[in-house]
């Protein structure tokens, strides 16, 4: 049986200090060589949170131009190792990501900043007793995870659809503008 769940799409976050600590190559392999599974789980190979997910270190909380490349090329590699379950493309009528979630905790949320950056993030360790009272504006990889989209210039945001199918399987259908004369 299949149970599939539309997440609500938030347009405000008025989080001051959000993702205000970037996440850099080293400080990540230091995090990733402690050998936590649940770290690996979230942030490995092939995972959509994954800062080297593209081969290349890219900090999650910048926002990344995902359908300005094709996927076959950026995931050439992963596919042929099956090791990623992430895929995007383009069809007449919209932009699709479909991407395996973590499978820790069930707390995802989605938000589109300014209409042209969707944020995919979620918590899966709670965060020890801090000033901040919010996981983004510290060490936010030890807490949370987060993967920054910038949307084609003529997708819609307005007509947003995230669905998450069997808690694991999370589909984003953006709906591209029509062309008009």
């Amino acid at each position: 049986m299949t149970s599939c769940i539309k997440l609500e799409v938030h347009t405000e976050d008025h989080t001051p200090h959000k993702w205000c600590v970037a996440l850099r190559e080293g400080v990540f392999n230091n995090f990733l060589s402690q050998g936590n599974p649940t770290v690996h789980k979230v942030f490995g190979d092939g995972s959509l949170f994954s800062p080297l997910l593209f081969g290349k270190f890219f900090d999650p909380s910048d926002a990344f131009p995902l359908w300005e490349f094709e996927s076959d090329i950026l995931l050439a590699h992963l596919r042929s190792t099956g090791q990623t379950t992430v895929d995007w493309f383009q069809t007449d009528q919209a932009y699709v990501l479909k991407a395996e979630l973590p499978g820790v905790g069930k707390n995802h949320r989605v938000f589109v900043e300014n209409g042209k950056i969707v944020e995919i993030s979620g918590q899966y360790k709670q965060q020890r007793e801090s000033k901040t009272k919010d996981w983004r504006s510290e060490n936010w990889w030890e807490y949370g995870h987060v993967r920054r989209l910038e949307l084609p210039e003529d997708a819609d945001w307005r007509k947003l659809e995230v669905y998450v199918n069997n808690d694991i399987l999370l589909e984003i259908k953006n709906p591209q503008e029509p062309f008009r004369l």
